[in-house]
């Protein structure tokens, strides 16, 4: 039997929905619903994780439903271990755009994504933003583009994790101006974050999740 696999992006009820249809006993008075989250905790997935664990625990009348946080490897270490689980319904896992990427991204990896997980449903869908360290010297796009042509070569664009929809908009951002950049893969976005703001890094781009408060608090350029 296929596990269950909730992508990151659609309402959460669908998810409920699903596994309502499962066994009559579902939820296991016994046992919680896990929502594996392949990456850092504070990052953009964890903190829908969490907001869609409190959805569920209400929609399936109170169950426990926590939020697991498996980082690493590109998120195939959480992936993995949601393959591995029993298929019972208690164990998701919430991913995004790199789910899909995965194989051509990382070699040898322990299941196979088109089979050993349900698809079950999106959760959301969250823009990207392009951000800079504050010290930056570009206040537009305009200026950007011209400063990224005056500085080929020392470019430090950051991401969350090779694989990761940071990583996969950095790479879409370098393609659209046609100028290459020195990826900086972290363990999640927070360190990222905390790297640009600190200006260890120059560019970073992620979800609105996740930079909002930082743009809003002109902690970063955007």
């Amino acid at each position: 039997m296929k596990k269950l696999f909730a992508s990151l992006t659609s309402v959460a009820v669908l998810a409920t929905l699903a596994l309502g249809a499962q066994a009559a006993d579902f939820p296991a008075k016994d046992k919680p619903i896990t929502i594996v989250v392949p990456f850092a905790a504070g990052g953009p997935t964890d903190r829908v994780a969490r907001d869609l664990a409190l959805a569920m625990a209400k929609s399936l009348g109170g169950a426990s439903v926590v939020v697991d946080n498996a980082a690493g490897a590109s998120g195939s270490i959480g992936a993995n271990k949601v393959a591995k689980a029993p298929a019972d319904g208690h164990m998701l896992l919430l991913h995004h755009i790199g789910m899909a990427t995965m194989p051509t991204l990382l070699r040898n990896i322990p299941f196979k994504v088109d089979t050993d997980f349900e698809y079950l449903g999106m959760v959301n869908d969250v823009p990207m933003t392009l951000i800079a360290r504050p010290t930056l010297a570009a206040n537009n796009y305009k200026e950007l583009v011209t400063w990224l042509g005056q500085n080929k070569g020392k470019i430090n664009l950051g991401n969350a994790g090779v694989g990761s929809a940071s990583h996969l908009c950095g790479l879409l951002f370098q393609s659209a101006v046609q100028i290459d950049m020195t990826g900086v893969p972290y363990k999640g976005t927070g360190p990222a974050m905390t790297d640009l703001i600190g200006g260890q890094i120059d560019l970073m781009c992620d979800q609105t999740t996740s930079t909002t408060a930082q743009i809003e608090g002109k902690k970063v350029k955007a």
